[in-house]
C-alpha cells in the first residue's frame, strides 16, 4: 500500500494526515525553540517521525 503525507482541508480539521489511512497529525504540543526555523524544523521532526511510524489498520478512513 503507497501512503502519502498530504494536507487535509475538512470542516473540524485542517492540517496533515495520511493519503491511505484516517491518521491525523497532532503535534502534542507547541515547538519550542530559539528561532521560527529551529521550531519549524521540529514541528517537521515530530510529525515525519509519528507519519512513518503509525500502522493504517490502526485508523479507520474517515470523512471521505
Amino acid at each position: 500500500m503507497s501512503r502519502e503525507l498530504v494536507w487535509i482541508e475538512q470542516e473540524h480539521f485542517g492540517g496533515f494526515g495520511c493519503s491511505a489511512c484516517g491518521w491525523r497529525f497532532k503535534p502534542s504540543g507547541v515547538a519550542a525553540g530559539t528561532s521560527f526555523d529551529e521550531m519549524m524544523r521540529k514541528f517537521e521532526l515530530q510529525r515525519d517521525k509519528e507519519f512513518k511510524s503509525h500502522v493504517c489498520a490502526d485508523h479507520s478512513k474517515r470523512g471521505k
